[in-house]
Parts: structure tokens; C-alpha cells; sequence
């Protein structure tokens, strides 16, 4: 007989707790969300249909977009029930086992990695801040509309005003506008690095993400700053104060600050730890 698949959203300490969740908090396909513990571990899970996650199913449906995201709402409200009352490492998503018995394996074979995370983890919160720069901002910056793209057509009132023009001069104008728009995007790759820098200093540890794509995030401005940073639950409102604080200095920039989550960024140690502890 088939055994009941269970997915898998994180793990946490087993406090002995007869519920590591409040009451109420429904996972993936609204299916209940209980604890499987194993050796002083507990992941949290739920039973899920094998006509959607079985192997060769769960394949295809990662291909539909709609149901991804249904499935990472859900994944994403457990995790931050989970963190809302202790330390929770996440799983990745579309982690699924089979049965009971696949979930106290995972925990038994990653039972040094669910440690070492929880241990380092303990008491933290990631905070995820973007900086972004786009014609708008660029343009009350400045004072003016912004400088077309390099090698963009000029707009018509550009090509009328042009047409009074020496070659020579038309050409130093183009290549004024050109240095205007490279001095602009200039401006914005140091004030992401202010930003960075100034967070780095206050958070235990910081990660670099790649850039949003503005086709896949349907944000129109650019991304010049994708980051996470570990910030003790303690220190996380001072935190928040120091970016809006550095939005205000940023004027030509677009800070955003999200957040606190369950430290996902963090759960893999920092590679300089590992030097470290093999040195």
C-alpha cells in the first residue's frame, strides 16, 4: 500500500509542546499542520494529495505558476507561523516525503545540519531591504527629465530642437546625455553600496542576492541593491529605523524594507564559518 505523503515545511526544536503552532494554521491543499519529532527535532507537516506531488505530477504542476505560488502562500504561512513563536529552520519548497517514517529519516540525516542552523539561528530574524532606480526617481533627483538610454531614439521635441544643429554639435549633446546617464546610474551603485555597507555593520551576518529581474517582478525601476540581513530579534526595530533613515539621505533611490522572516537566507552556514572551524 501507497504511504500518505507528507510535505515538509521546517524544522524545529522538540520543547515537548503538545502544538509548536497556534491553533488554526492550515498548510498546503488545507491539509492540518502537525509536528513529527525525532531526537530532539520536530518538522512540521502536513499530508498532501500524491495526484499532485507524487514524483512525476509534482514535475509538471512547477511548471504552472498559479499553482506555485498557491503552494508557496502556503509554505511561506506556515514557516512564519512557526517563526512567530521560536527558531524555525525552513525546508525548501516542494519538500515532500513519504509518510512519517520519510520525515524522521529527513531529520535523522540531517540531524548535524538541523543542529548547527538552530543553534546559530536562535533568536535571530531576517530582514530583506531592495534598492531600486528608475526614471522617476532619477528625474526629481536631478531636477529635469531624465537623459534617454545610450543609443535610444531621441523623443521628437529632441529631434525637432536637433535639427538647427551643426553634426558636430548634435553629437556632443548625445554624448552629453550619454555621460549624464552613466553619472546617474553611478550615483545609484554607491548609494546601494552606502545601504549595504551601513546594514552590513549592524546585522550579525548579511547575503547578496542577484538583482531582480523587472520581467519576472513586473517592477519597472531597476534593482541595484537585493539583500538579506540576520539582525537579533532585539535589535530589529532599531534596524528598521536605520533604513528609513537611509531612504530619507537617498532621495533619487527607492528603499524597501520587508520583513521579519524566518532567517531563510541564513539556514546554510557562511563559508567563512566553515574555514574557520577547519582551519
Amino acid at each position: 500500500m501507497t504511504r500518505e505523503l507528507e510535505y515538509a515545511y521546517g524544522v524545529v526544536r522538540d520543547t515537548g509542546a503538545p502544538d509548536p503552532l497556534p491553533p488554526g494554521v492550515l498548510g498546503v491543499a488545507g491539509g492540518p499542520v502537525r509536528a513529527v519529532r525525532h531526537r530532539g527535532l520536530a518538522v512540521l507537516a502536513s499530508p498532501v494529495p500524491a495526484e499532485e506531488f507524487e514524483e512525476g505530477p509534482l514535475r509538471a504542476r512547477l511548471e504552472d505558476l498559479a499553482w506555485l505560488e498557491e503552494v508557496a502562500r502556503a509554505h511561506q504561512r506556515v514557516v512564519n507561523a512557526a517563526g512567530a513563536v521560536g527558531c524555525v529552520v525552513p525546508v525548501g519548497m516542494a519538500t515532500v516525503c513519504r509518510g512519517e517514517e520519510g520525515l524522521r529519516r529527513m531529520l535523522e540525516e540531517g540531524h548535524p545540519r538541523f543542529t548547527g542552523a538552530l543553534d546559530r539561528l536562535e533568536g535571530r530574524v531576517e530582514w530583506g531591504v531592495k534598492v531600486y532606480a528608475g526614471p522617476a526617481g532619477a528625474e526629481a533627483a536631478a531636477g529635469g527629465p531624465a537623459p534617454a538610454p545610450a543609443g535610444a531614439p531621441a523623443p521628437p521635441s529632441a529631434k525637432a530642437s536637433s535639427r538647427g544643429l551643426s553634426g558636430r554639435d548634435y553629437l556632443r549633446r548625445r554624448t552629453a546625455q550619454r555621460r549624464a546617464q552613466e553619472q546617474r546610474w553611478q550615483r545609484a551603485e554607491d548609494g546601494a553600496r552606502l545601504v549595504h555597507e551601513t546594514l552590513a555593520g549592524l546585522a550579525e551576518r548579511a547575503r547578496l542576492h542577484p538583482p531582480q529581474d523587472g520581467r519576472l517582478s513586473g517592477v519597472t525601476d531597476r534593482n541595484v541593491l537585493n539583500a538579506a540581513y540576520l539582525v537579533p530579534h532585539e535589535h530589529s526595530e532599531g534596524f528598521a529605523a536605520r533604513v528609513r533613515e537611509l531612504a530619507d539621505r537617498l532621495p533619487g533611490l527607492r528603499v524597501e524594507l520587508t520583513g521579519p522572516w524566518a532567517p531563510y537566507s541564513f539556514v546554510a552556514p557562511d563559508p567563512a564559518d566553515r574555514a574557520r572551524a577547519t582551519s
